[in-house]
């Protein structure tokens, strides 16, 4: 039996009904051959993964435990004991790779800015969530749940809260509520911006969410651009949009 490891932010899916709703969840529009799960652990997910053959799924797992455990119920799986954070695409296949998976909480945020690197080969996620980080993902401008990682992801993917699972769908539960995401690529190839000092926008004025951007972004701004109205709002008040057309942020 594979007991759940807090060092590695463990919690396994009991109800096989949200893995079953889960793993239906990806839509595959852009036909993808090879998908990746974050963390299966004892395969909750993964049993209903291999049952889509469009895609071929292949497991990231750093526990022992469970890889021993994978490799022993799932003999046609290829397991790799390494870190999703690690792992190199191109050892998986040179196309395109979903990702999906109960993602660790401690590590969500690390595994979404993997996803950012390599956009442009992955065009699905759907993964669980802390809710309260899922809510965020998926936010919409005018909320104080919408900062940075909204307006980054929300540049290059659509995404949708599908669904909130309670703490009693694990074991051992975790003390917070999870939420289920898809994030599906959008037609976005290439930003009207510098894509790194489009990053750096966005992080430094959320940064100081609290602050007028002309104040917040006033080190990257020039005297001219501070006297226009957009520059008179909040961050949480611009959509993605403005956040990085050429004419705004181009200084």
């Amino acid at each position: 039996m594979v007991k759940a490891k807090k060092h590695l932010g463990q919690h396994f899916l009991i109800d096989d009904s949200i893995s079953y709703n889960i793993a239906n969840a990806l839509k595959n529009e852009n036909k993808y051959t090879h998908l990746i799960e974050v963390g299966p652990g004892t395969g909750a997910l993964t049993k209903h993964l291999l049952q889509n053959k469009d895609f071929i799924t292949v497991a990231a797992e750093i526990d022992r435990e469970s890889v021993a455990y994978l490799n022993q119920h799932y003999p046609n799986l290829l397991v790799l004991e390494e870190s999703f954070l690690n792992l190199d695409f191109d050892s998986v296949t040179e196309g395109n790779i979903a990702v999906a998976g109960n993602f660790p909480y401690n590590i969500s945020t690390q595994i979404l800015f993997k996803v950012l690197d390599e956009k442009h080969r992955v065009p699905e996620v759907v993964g669980m969530f802390q809710k309260e980080v899922a809510e965020r993902i998926a936010e919409k401008p005018g909320s104080k749940k919408y900062g940075i990682l909204s307006v980054l992801l929300q540049a290059y993917y659509d995404i949708e809260y599908l669904f909130t699972v309670d703490a009693s769908a694990f074991n051992p539960p975790p003390k917070v509520q999870s939420g289920v995401i898809r994030l599906v690529r959008n037609n976005v190839e290439k930003l009207d911006c510098d894509e790194k000092r489009f990053k750096q926008v966005v992080k430094t004025a959320f940064n100081q969410r609290r602050k007028m951007l002309r104040s917040s972004l006033k080190s990257l701004l020039s005297d001219e651009l501070k006297t226009k109205e957009l520059f008179t709002k909040r961050p949480e008040q611009l959509s993605v949009q403005d956040f990085y057309c050429h004419y705004q942020f181009n200084f």
